[in-house]
């Protein structure tokens, strides 16, 4: 599950640090780079709850997941090789990316249901820390490309994270069938029930739906969450490769170097983030390394040099940690069927890509009034209206904790091997 996740990410972290450089070659607007660059995660808003609806209604003998990676990873893989030789020309540039981003978000929820599919409730934050410890390995390798080839070997530079993620795929397609995983099965035996009882399928409309009318608002809230955290979290990837350059006076290669540091206190702190969810509750963990996030932010734009900015950039991603190893984690766990699980995979990432599209142009069109300077700022101030947001769920939380229990009893039950 966690070789899923690398897999796809293994271009994604070279994509947002590396590509905004391409378009800066033909624009001078940093709230139209972020637009641009925010692009992919707009079109994740409508394909990746449709995908995922699709992979929870797919059944074959290699499950229901499978058959969509093998199929988009490598065409995925080729449309990347293919983004360096465009940058001459900004409309083949612009086709380009779009082109990789519409394949690539076909398969990123997909992926990331592997989790929910596979492991229990309760161990689901350890389980998705080892997924994102594969993820922040993929950002590690993205930097270290950066600071070797990118200024000198361009092309090279984009094709090794594409060949990372062929060779991924290839060993995932050998060894994983999600048909034997228990969320398969009880999917399985709920879906025969369905049909003997004449009821269609969930859709993704009849699931967004209840989610809008329940009254209880915490999945809803989250997902509010997931947006304005996802938008903070965006600004501080895809646009640091032009802060370190217009802000700090970097070169391009060792700009894109800046988030090197940043990722190994991500692997550091993922596993602790997800056993303190565990013991503390995974919404207190989630608010305080939100909180830990806005601090580091506030710091880097206190000591605006590389040195700082690196600092800030590593406490930032071990406070981030906590919410991204656990948020999916509280709505999988909200989700009322195993069948749904690829459906809040997709409706999670819609939050995280409609982060994604928003943060990257809301805080560059802070920086186009504010100046670079002032970046890392403006990227606290999102982040402290998601920390508003979780707090409200946490009260709702207490409110219904006894009810939640019981509910997550009986809906919770994995059939035995």
């Amino acid at each position: 599950m966690a070789l899923a996740v690398f897999a796809q990410e293994s271009t994604w972290n070279f994509y947002e640090s590396q590509v905004p450089p391409l378009l800066w070659e033909h624009l001078a607007s940093a709230a139209v780079v972020g637009l641009l660059m925010g692009m992919d995660n707009l079109l994740g808003i409508f394909i990746q709850p449709w995908i995922g609806n699709r992979s929870d209604r797919t059944r074959t003998s290699w499950g229901r997941r499978m058959p969509y990676l093998v199929v988009g990873m490598p065409i995925a893989a080729v449309l990347f090789v293919v983004i360096p030789h465009t940058a001459a020309s900004l409309p083949l540039l612009i086709a380009v990316m779009f082109s990789y981003a519409l394949v690539a978000n076909t398969f990123k929820p997909i992926a990331e249901a592997l989790v929910p599919d596979f492991i229990a409730p309760e161990r689901r934050s350890r389980a998705n820390a080892a997924v994102k410890i594969a993820s922040s390995l993929t950002a590690i390798v993205a930097a270290v490309i950066s600071v070797l080839l990118v200024d000198n070997h361009l092309s090279l530079a984009f094709a090794i994270p594409a060949i990372i993620m062929l060779i991924s795929i290839a060993v995932l397609a050998g060894t994983v069938r999600d048909s034997r995983s228990p969320a398969y099965r009880a999917a399985l035996a709920e879906s025969d029930e369905t049909h003997r009882d004449g009821r269609a399928e969930p859709r993704v409309r009849d699931t967004l739906l209840e989610i809008l009318k329940d009254t209880d608002r915490r999945r809803l809230l989250l997902l509010v969450a997931i947006l304005l955290f996802g938008s903070a979290w965006a600004a501080s990837r895809s646009l640091m490769t032009p802060y370190g350059t217009e802000a700090l006076d970097m070169s391009r290669g060792a700009a894109g170097g800046l988030t090197l540091p940043s990722g190994l206190a991500f692997i550091v702190a993922a596993y602790p983030a997800a056993v303190l969810a565990e013991r503390y509750g995974r919404l207190r963990v989630m608010t305080a390394g939100m909180s830990v996030f806005a601090g580091a932010m506030v710091l880097g734009t206190l000591i605006q040099t590389a040195t700082g900015a690196t600092v800030a950039l590593c406490i930032a991603a071990a406070g981030a940690t906590c919410f991204l190893v656990n948020a999916v984690v509280v709505l999988w766990n909200l989700a009322p069927s195993a069948r749904v699980f690829g459906t809040y995979a997709g409706l999670y990432t819609v939050g995280w890509a409609g982060g994604g599209f928003l943060g990257p142009a809301l805080v560059g069109a802070m920086v186009d009034v504010n100046g670079w300077r002032l970046m890392l700022l403006d990227i606290a101030v999102v982040a402290a209206l998601s920390i508003t947001v979780v707090t409200r769920i946490s009260a709702l939380q207490r409110r219904t904790a006894p009810a939640l229990a019981q509910r997550q009893e009986t809906r919770n039950t994995w059939p035995t091997s």
